[in-house]
């Protein structure tokens, strides 16, 4: 679907080590937990209290140029948030934001998520263009976008 190939040759984990925003042994850590308990490397991170949301999206920002977009005051046309299934758009923390023609603007808290965004696309049939944002701010714009059906 994509016109472009993704290509992500760093984790998210040795971006943030590398940034001096963890170390190597909580990142260790974070993924016997994830292990253990499933779930996202980000989330685990700031859940052990190893990183903040806003270092996580920063990264992101700087290493890959995808836009950061708070979404603390971003109201979400309900139109738009029916394109992706509310499941889908919990598993993956990510709700669209816009939507012209067979582009999708999207706002995940890891996009490098390639499978995520493969399976949007799939599901929407439509190109998607991914934002940064915190896992907070999703879930929250998840609340609000999804209750007003």
């Amino acid at each position: 679907m994509s016109s472009f190939k993704r290509v992500t040759t760093k984790q998210l984990g040795e971006l943030l080590i590398e940034r001096k925003i963890i170390t190597a042994e909580q990142l260790q850590k974070a993924l016997e937990y994830q292990r253990v308990n499933g779930g996202l490397v980000g989330e685990i991170l700031v859940q052990l209290g190893f990183s903040r949301e806003e270092d996580i999206a920063q990264v992101l920002t700087a290493q890959y140029g995808f836009p950061y977009l708070p979404l603390a005051n971003y109201d979400i046309d309900a139109e738009v948030a029916r394109v992706i299934p509310e499941q889908v758009a919990r598993q993956y923390c990510l709700i669209p934001i816009d939507k012209i023609a067979n582009n999708l603007t999207v706002a995940m808290s890891n996009p490098l998520n390639t499978q995520a965004i493969e399976d949007v696309e799939m599901i929407t049939q439509c190109v998607v263009q991914a934002f940064v944002s915190t896992t907070t701010d999703i879930k929250k714009a998840i609340e609000r976008s999804y209750a007003k059906r």
